[in-house]
C-alpha cells in the first residue's frame, strides 16, 4: 500500500512530459525558427526587417534556455531507470535500438541547419546514443559497487582502489561518448548521468551537480536548467502512467515531423 508520503508530488510521468514538451520547444528553435533567421539573413525567402529579425533572434534564444530543461531530466531518468528496470540489458538494447531509429530523423532534421545537408552520416549523433552510453557506464560503475559492499572492501586501500576503478570508468563513457560516437552532450552529457548515479538518493544536490558538470563542460546557457532543483525535491519516485515507448517513439517521429515543417516552408 502506497504511504502519504509516497503520494505527496508528482510522478515520474509527469516529470517525463515536462522533458518532452520543453525538447520539442527546443528543437522547434534549432530547426523551424534557426532556419527562418538563417533564410532571412541571406535575402533568400523570409525577408524582414532588422527590427523583426532582432526579435525573432530573442525569442530562438528564449526558446533554446526553455528547451535546457530536457536534457538534465533525461539525466535523472536514466539514472532512475537504472536502479528500476527489470533488465539493465535490456533497457540498453531499447535505447541502442532508439538511438539508430533516431540517427536519420536526426541527421534530417539538424544537417541543414549546420550546412551539410546529408540525410544519414555520423559525425554528430543524437541523443540516444548519449543515454546509452551514459546507462552502461554507470550500470558499470553500480557493478563495481555492488560487488564490494561487503565488510572486508571497507578498508581505505579498497575504497581508494573503488573510487579510482569507477572514475576510470566514468572517463571511459565520456570518452566514448565525445570521440568515438561523438553524440550530442557527448563527454559531459555521460558525466552528467554519472554525477547523478553518484549523488543518488539525494535528488536536488544529484540534479545540481549535473546541470553544473553541463555547464562547465558544455554549454554555460546549461545553467538556466537550474531552476528544476527545486522542482526535482518533489518528484515522489512513483512510475505513473505507463506510455514507455510513446516517449522513445516521440523523438525521432517530432524530428521528423519538424523536418517536414521545415520542406512545407520552403526551408527545408
Amino acid at each position: 500500500m502506497e504511504t502519504i508520503a509516497q503520494k505527496r508530488g508528482f510522478d515520474e510521468f509527469t516529470l517525463k512530459m515536462i522533458a518532452v514538451v520543453t525538447m520539442f520547444i527546443d528543437h522547434f528553435a534549432a530547426t523551424v525558427v534557426e532556419r527562418i533567421l538563417v533564410a532571412s539573413g541571406t535575402g533568400v525567402g523570409f525577408a524582414m526587417s532588422g527590427e523583426a529579425w532582432d526579435a525573432l533572434y530573442v525569442a530562438y534564444q528564449i526558446l533554446r534556455g526553455i528547451g535546457r530543461l530536457a536534457f538534465p531530466i533525461y539525466c535523472y531518468l536514466i539514472v532512475e531507470g537504472l536502479y528500476h528496470t527489470r533488465s539493465v540489458p535490456k533497457y540498453a538494447l531499447r535505447l541502442g535500438l532508439f538511438a539508430l531509429i533516431s540517427e536519420v530523423p536526426f541527421d534530417l532534421a539538424f544537417n541543414e541547419v549546420y550546412g551539410t545537408g546529408k540525410w544519414l552520416e555520423f559525425g554528430y549523433n543524437n541523443v540516444f546514443f548519449t543515454l546509452f552510453v551514459g546507462l552502461v557506464t554507470v550500470a558499470c560503475m553500480k557493478l563495481v559497487n555492488d560487488h564490494t559492499k561487503s565488510e572486508r572492501f571497507q578498508k581505505p586501500v579498497f575504497l581508494v582502489a573503488k573510487s579510482i576503478a569507477n572514475l576510470a570508468i566514468l572517463f571511459t563513457g565520456m570518452v566514448v561518448a565525445e570521440f568515438l560516437l561523438r553524440t550530442d552532450y557527448g563527454g559531459c552529457g555521460v558525466a552528467a548521468i554519472g554525477v547523478m548515479y553518484m549523488l543518488y538518493g539525494r535528488p536536488r544536490l544529484a540534479f545540481a551537480g549535473a546541470v553544473l558538470v553541463l555547464a562547465l563542460l558544455g554549454d554555460p546557457l546549461e545553467l538556466v536548467a537550474i531552476v528544476l532543483v527545486v522542482l526535482i525535491g518533489y518528484c515522489n519516485g512513483q512510475r505513473g502512467r505507463q506510455m514507455k515507448y510513446f516517449f522513445y517513439a516521440f523523438y525521432p517521429v517530432h524530428l521528423l515531423l519538424l523536418e517536414l515543417l521545415c520542406i512545407a516552408l520552403g526551408i527545408g
